[in-house]
């Protein structure tokens, strides 16, 4: 088994859009907007937005989604991302076991976290 994607539920597609690609700077890799859905391609798995629809959709928006996206620089982008609005629950914390993670909000209230490898 591998990975394929990850989904984040949101209660508006075209905010989400501008948040994820031109916010975070995330590559789509495919749209379907009669859906409301599209993708962004990570490495090793896709980051699959989709426009919560009904009621049980909806339970799913605003949630820790307990997913890392690793970057090279956690300072840097922490910074840069800061700089663009983005909100963060707090700066860079170095872990226990040598990594370093910043949780951060989408507009919706859905928290990912950025991941600085030990060095």
């Amino acid at each position: 088994m591998k990975l394929y994607g990850l989904r984040i539920f949101v209660s508006d597609i075209g905010k989400a859009k501008e948040f994820y690609a031109e916010t975070l700077g995330l590559p789509l890799s495919w749209e379907m907007p009669e859906l409301g859905a599209f993708g962004a391609k990570l490495d090793n798995a896709e980051l699959i937005v989709e426009q919560a629809h009904n009621e049980e959709d909806r339970e799913y928006v605003g949630r820790f989604l307990g997913a890392s996206l690793q970057v090279d620089d956690i300072v840097d982008t922490y910074e840069r991302l800061c700089e663009k609005g983005v909100a963060f629950s707090s700066p860079p914390e170095k872990q226990v076991w040598g990594g370093v993670l910043a949780h951060f909000h989408d507009p919706f209230g859905n928290v990912l976290t950025l991941l600085g490898e030990p060095r």
